[in-house]
């Protein structure tokens, strides 16, 4: 991982996340998140609070690093306070890089280590799985009591899994393919480490008050009428979809009162429409049918569970037996074959 700089002094970027700069061997996070916080609170003073460092500390460690590049890093400027020179900016931008360059390839590492000492030091534990909301799956993995569940964003989820939080993740991107949805989803697809695997197709469109006494349908529908919209949180597949769907009518999100107002999962949206506070939400057709709410369908969507490769397959195959039992008497699923 060594490579000799071109200019007067070498740079060398070590495994265990240090950096050679001529002599000087200084922590990559440490520098990186010290030029961060000068470059955002503009003043060594502020970058020690941010960081719990005392005033004199700070200083000392911009000198370190100044020494080390034989260059100033950081210029004070009357009434602009401190900022980077230019070969200050030019290194954070590289260690920034540097850092979000290898973060997945890490991440994967990590997840080879952790497969090949599972057997050897791995204690029995429960599985770590992570889930977009859905009524239907938190039922059924409340029966089956095999994991310990975090609900969150489809792409939280995926992205606990892909950095090795999570063992398996539940997620869906709406009415297109993961292949489609672009990152994390397209790399969790491409990426043979993992496995994933269609668990369910399930409806969803516009709850609304039962009787739908405004007519609505469309999002076009809901910016003419000034309807009341309550949002799934930033991150969830459900969001998105909204999103796509606004794009695909030439709509801007201003346009639309309350898509600021976010709840985190369908019974959540359904219950704030039930308790007359909004008009209408993107959600599941089961939500819709527990709380008595008025439904307009959108359109199908393929649930799908992705697991590590070295997962044992039989892990989950309970609970995706589960899961198929219940399809044909549950209103708005049905099998993924027939999405």
């Amino acid at each position: 991982m060594t490579r000799p700089d071109d200019g007067p002094f070498s740079v060398e970027l070590e495994l265990g996340g240090h950096l050679r700069i001529g002599g000087a061997r200084l922590a990559v996070a440490d520098t990186l998140a010290l030029l961060r916080a000068v470059a955002r609170t503009r003043s060594v003073q502020g970058a020690a609070a941010a960081l719990g460092l005392s005033y004199r500390a700070a200083w000392e460690r911009v000198r370190t690093l100044e020494a080390a590049a034989g260059r100033p890093l950081v210029r004070k400027t009357r009434g602009h306070g401190t900022t980077l020179t230019e070969t200050g900016a030019a290194l954070h931008d590289a260690l920034s890089g540097a850092a979000d360059g290898l973060a997945l390839p890490l991440a994967r590492e990590a997840r080879v280590i952790r497969a090949r000492l599972a057997g050897p030091l791995a204690a029995p534990h429960r599985l770590a799985v992570a889930v977009s909301h859905d009524p239907l799956l938190m039922e059924v993995l409340a029966e089956w009591g095999g994991a310990e569940v975090a609900v969150t964003g489809s792409r939280d989820a995926v992205m606990r899994l892909i950095d090795g939080r999570a063992d398996a993740a539940g997620f869906h991107c709406g009415a297109i393919e993961p292949e489609a949805a672009g990152p994390p989803f397209s790399d969790l697809v491409a990426d043979p480490a993992f496995r994933v695997r269609p668990l369910f197709a399930r409806e969803q469109g516009l709850l609304v008050a039962a009787g739908n006494p405004l007519g609505l349908g469309t999002p076009a529908d809901l910016r003419a009428t000034k309807a009341r919209f309550v949002n799934r949180q930033k991150g969830s597949g459900t969001r998105a979809w909204f999103d796509r769907l606004l794009a695909e009518a030439g709509i801007r999100p201003d346009e639309i009162v309350g898509y600021g107002l976010e709840e985190f999962t369908h019974q959540a949206v359904a219950a704030v429409i039930a308790s007359g506070a909004a008009d209408a939400a993107l959600g599941a057709r089961a939500a819709a049918e527990r709380f008595g709410l008025g439904f307009v369908s959108v359109g199908w969507e393929v649930y799908r569970l992705a697991v590590g490769a070295a997962l044992p397959g039989e892990a989950l195959d309970r609970l995706e037996a589960m899961l198929a039992a219940r399809l044909g008497s549950a209103p708005g699923y049905r099998p993924p074959s027939a999405a």
